[in-house]
């Protein structure tokens, strides 16, 4: 058994703007240690195609055992076309699934914030996303990405057959539905369940074994089941009508990215991935902005760093007990595009553009 260090910190930049934006979370936690007498210790490796390009893996044995002993992994992004061709097993994306999955992180936690200054930044009115604040719990280890048998074969005739398989336990289902109640026991006590119920027997158990622990353990909290494909319907008519919304694996995945829009750029939300707790009250977790890897502007000093410096914030709450920095590392995010300092996704008139490194240091003299 791999004991986790309760200060270590393990980044991984990864791929495209991976580096650069994980740069100005590097600059925050010795900002901590320094400053805030703190004692995280940093270490370091790579991930995703930067990873291949160096060890013809994208993720190591030693990069993989660094991440079970830390308190936290921050991720930057994987993945970009110069990886496209490469077989399956080897592409950086894989990466990521066996962190999720060998390290057990099971439920993805994904805030959908709009931001007061960033308003205008959405593509919905004001009025519709105006204070929006909106937590996804997505199943993480589960369904269709993760289920066997899965391939692609060929059949008769010259043709070939793709093949995934989408199902779930109903302690797969229980264990990530108590993770959003006892969330939203802490928010607005309201949980809005999502599965296709109505044409897949995996959404019926979902839906079953969400309202059982409803009932038998979280009677308190109110509770709706919503069909999939309805949410992602109700997220652009009427957003602020959810607080949590828990869902499996592939439907999390695309509500999320929905919902993430609704906000004005995926540059500026993060997400954390955490697994079950140990008898110590330890557990493993992965944080990772919203964003990708971003090729196409990577190396430009341009990419919005706020995303994971967010998700860093994150890591303080879940996985550090450190919920007066996180709160502090937050508070000065705000103060920053209170001045009218952005990035160039989310510039707008009459605000002053500005570089990732110097959104960073921004972030950093606001903390001071």
């Amino acid at each position: 058994m791999i004991k986790i260090k309760k200060r270590k910190i393990l980044l991984l930049p990864g791929d495209g703007i991976g580096p650069e934006v994980m740069a100005e979370v590097e600059k925050i936690i010795k900002w901590f240690n320094s400053k805030k007498s703190l004692d995280f210790e940093i270490d370091k490796d790579l991930v995703g195609g930067a990873a291949y390009d160096k060890h013809g893996s994208p993720i190591t044995d030693e990069a993989f055992y660094k991440a079970q002993e830390s308190a936290a992994v921050i991720l930057g992004a994987v993945g970009g076309p110069k990886w496209d061709n490469l077989d399956f097993s080897k592409k950086p994306e894989r990466a990521l699934l066996k962190l999720r999955k060998e390290l057990k992180l099971f439920a993805n936690l994904r805030p959908a914030i709009c931001f007061k200054q960033l308003v205008d930044a959405s593509s919905l009115k004001p009025e519709l996303v105006s204070d929006l604040d909106l937590l996804f719990v997505r199943e993480l280890t589960g369904g269709i990405y993760f289920g066997e048998p899965r391939g692609i074969k060929p059949i008769d005739n010259g043709e070939r057959k793709g093949i995934n398989t989408h199902v779930y336990t109903s302690s797969e289902i229980q264990r990530v539905a108590r993770v959003a109640f006892d969330l939203a026991r802490k928010r607005n006590n309201k949980v809005t369940s999502c599965e296709k119920s109505n044409v897949m027997e995996a959404g019926q158990l979902w839906k079953e074994e969400v309202q059982s622990i409803h009932e038998k353990e979280y009677s308190d909290v109110e509770l709706n089941h919503m069909l999939a494909d309805n949410c992602a319907m109700q997220l652009v008519r009427n957003p602020k009508q959810f607080d949590v919304i828990v869902t499996d694996n592939l439907f999390g995945d695309m509500l999320s990215d929905e919902a993430a829009m609704l906000t004005g750029s995926l540059g500026l939300l993060p997400s954390a991935s955490l697994g079950a707790k140990d008898k110590n009250g330890n557990m493993r977790s992965l944080y990772e902005p919203v964003h990708g890897s971003a090729p196409d502007i990577a190396g430009q000093g341009i990419a919005n760093p706020i995303a994971t410096i967010l998700s860093f914030a994150m890591a303080l709450r879940y996985s550090l007990d450190l919920d007066k920095e996180a709160d502090s590392l937050e508070k000065a995010v705000q103060d920053v595009l209170d001045e009218g300092l952005r990035t160039k996704d989310i510039i707008s008139k009459g605000m002053k553009e500005v570089s990732t490194s110097v959104m960073g240091d921004a972030i950093i003299s606001k903390l001071q």
